[in-house]
């Protein structure tokens, strides 16, 4: 399985349903690209569409799961999960943004009626992505199929920019702390770890 299909189906997988027309954008491919790939999993039954979303089948999880493992041979180990160390200060200020986005305080939410506020966090996050793309740049170097990431944030991050504030934190949208929790997941993955051990030693998001 060749790189382009690879990230269709971990796409596809992290995300759990979604529209076709969304895919080109998640993955980084053209939509006659996306159209190609996900014809060619459906046929194979590795792909399924239900209420107009694409969604893994059984058999495509399962085909998935050891395309990643056969990845892992693919890469130098040591320099992922050194990376990945890296990775725990930036998640950690994201996280602190992500904190001061919903909440003012311990007690009170924010209800984003204070543009200085609101402003305050956004050029945090902007200070953050700058200070991040060195990372993110060595990342994509050593695990070439995660080269999509750096587009996803470029675009989240400019609508956040352009006023529409909803590209900081939608759910079910590919906005900035969601493109934040796939690479998070991804790397999880490549670092040969899972979320729950992540989550025991305090790093999950």
């Amino acid at each position: 399985m060749d790189m382009e299909q690879l990230r269709l189906l971990r796409t596809l997988r992290l995300k759990g349903r979604v529209l076709a027309d969304d895919l080109p954008a998640a993955t980084g491919l053209t939509d006659a690209e996306c159209a190609e790939l996900t014809g060619q999993f459906i046929a194979a039954g590795l792909v399924e569409e239900a209420r107009d979303r694409l969604k893994l089948t059984v058999e495509g999880r399962d085909q998935l799961a050891g395309e990643l493992t056969s990845e892992l041979e693919t890469i130098d180990s040591d320099q992922i999960k050194a990376l990945y160390d890296e990775f725990g200060r930036f998640n950690t200020e994201l996280k602190s943004l992500m904190t001061r986005w919903q909440l003012k305080d311990a007690e009170t939410p924010n209800d984003h009626s204070d543009a200085d506020y609101d402003q305050a966090v956004i050029d945090g996050l902007t200070a953050l992505d700058a200070d991040f793309r060195g990372l993110l740049a060595r990342i994509v170097a050593a695990a070439p199929r995660l080269g999509h990431y750096p587009a996803r944030f470029a675009n989240a991050l400019d609508r956040v920019n352009a006023g529409d504030h909803s590209w900081f934190a939608k759910p079910l949208a590919d906005s900035y702390h969601t493109v934040w929790f796939e690479l998070h997941e991804d790397l999880i993955g490549l670092a040969g770890l899972s979320r729950a051990e992540e989550a025991a030693a305090g790093r999950a998001e």
